[in-house]
């Protein structure tokens, strides 16, 4: 491996670029949120993972498992709370309410297990 350098004023400093193996891939609402909170609250953690070169498998990984993880409790809780197609063709007002709590309580059982750990 060649290190090049660059001149810039009377200091040489390194060309350093970090492979990006992963062009095209889009990270999600709970990678994004992991990543702002690596940044905000975890500097050490985010270094490293930026450094070593695994913050964005880092990113995609936590938001593929959010996302699975956020289906499954959607289901249950649907599940338990009895909310049904027949409800939201009688009362979608009340349908509405109940499906953005249970998506609310979904959400924040997923920032304390996995976002913000």
């Amino acid at each position: 491996m060649d290190i090049t350098y660059s001149k810039v004023g009377d200091y040489y400093i390194p060309n350093l670029v970090l492979e990006n193996k992963m062009k095209n891939v889009s990270i999600g609402k709970f990678g994004r949120l992991r990543l702002k909170y690596l940044k905000q609250y975890k500097k050490a953690e985010y270094t490293i993972l930026f450094m070593e070169d695994k913050l964005q498998e880092h990113l995609i990984e936590i938001d593929k498992v959010a996302q699975e993880r956020y289906n499954i409790i959607m289901k249950q809780l649907i599940k338990r709370e009895n909310v049904t197609e027949k409800l939201k063709q009688e009362n979608q007002l009340k349908w509405v309410g109940l499906m953005n709590n249970l998506k609310n309580l979904a959400e924040e059982i997923i920032f304390k297990e996995l976002i913000y750990v």
